[in-house]
């Protein structure tokens, strides 16, 4: 029951990539070859493997992560807020402020993740590029071993599907039948590569990401029944 879970202690978040390099034309021939075989059965026979190299961030052997958003509730007595901030910067950066914010603040037992479609994207995305980068996994997100129900993840979008195995619904289609404000009021996914590679605007990326992280937080209470965050209860730290 979601109603039994103390909103301290979830971790709200979201992810955004992009391919790792900004040209597909930077590519050695042997990591052209594997994004074509990786690739082929996605692609339309008539897209080549490098137009299609600008949807590369969706998959983690060739993309990268360029910022982390995540939101807590800080809830005392009668006073409840959401602080939402975001790591940016060089990805292996990124994710070691990640892992530092997991391993010292939410590694209890008591403590769980959330995000939408966060099960099959961002947590293994997240997961994949520590490994390639280096980083030890933390507790949190290391699922070696663990059963099904010992995995410390809750999904907007598994919540939502209620046992439809078949059936995927968007952030901005759930925010739209819920009545809450869509996040998606500025960019979408796929302008993301163009904003961060062309029009250098990080900025911008980390505010699309950060409404992200709102919105899952807001479905989040729909799916309790309990009011709906109002502005003033938001703290961007």
């Amino acid at each position: 029951m979601i109603e039994k879970i103390n909103l301290n202690n979830i971790l709200f978040l979201d992810i955004e990539t992009v391919p790792e390099h900004q040209n597909y034309g930077v590519l050695d021939e042997e990591t052209r070859y594997l994004w074509e075989h990786k690739t082929q059965y996605q692609r339309k026979d008539e897209v080549s493997a490098e137009d299609f190299y600008e949807r590369a961030g969706i998959w983690a052997e060739f993309g990268k992560i360029i910022t982390i958003s995540v939101g807590y509730f800080v809830n005392k007595a009668d006073i409840r807020n959401f602080r939402v901030t975001s790591f940016w910067g060089e990805e292996k950066k990124i994710l070691n402020d990640f892992s530092n914010l997991l391993n010292t603040h939410f590694n209890g037992a008591q403590h769980v993740l959330c995000g939408h479609n966060a099960k099959e994207f961002d947590i293994p995305f997240i997961a994949r590029r520590m490994i390639i980068n280096g980083i030890a996994l933390p507790n949190k997100i290391n699922l070696f071993g663990k059963k099904p129900w010992e995995v410390p993840h809750l999904d907007t979008l598994e919540l939502w599907k209620f046992g439809d195995y078949k059936h995927f619904t968007s952030l901005k289609l759930l925010t739209k039948v819920l009545g809450i404000p869509s996040p998606k009021d500025d960019i979408d996914g796929s302008e993301v590569a163009h904003v961060f590679y062309v029009e250098n605007d990080i900025d911008r990326i980390i505010t699309y990401c950060e409404k992200d992280v709102i919105a899952v937080a807001q479905i989040f209470l729909r799916l309790r029944r309990e009011e709906l965050l109002v502005e003033d209860e938001i703290i961007h730290v």
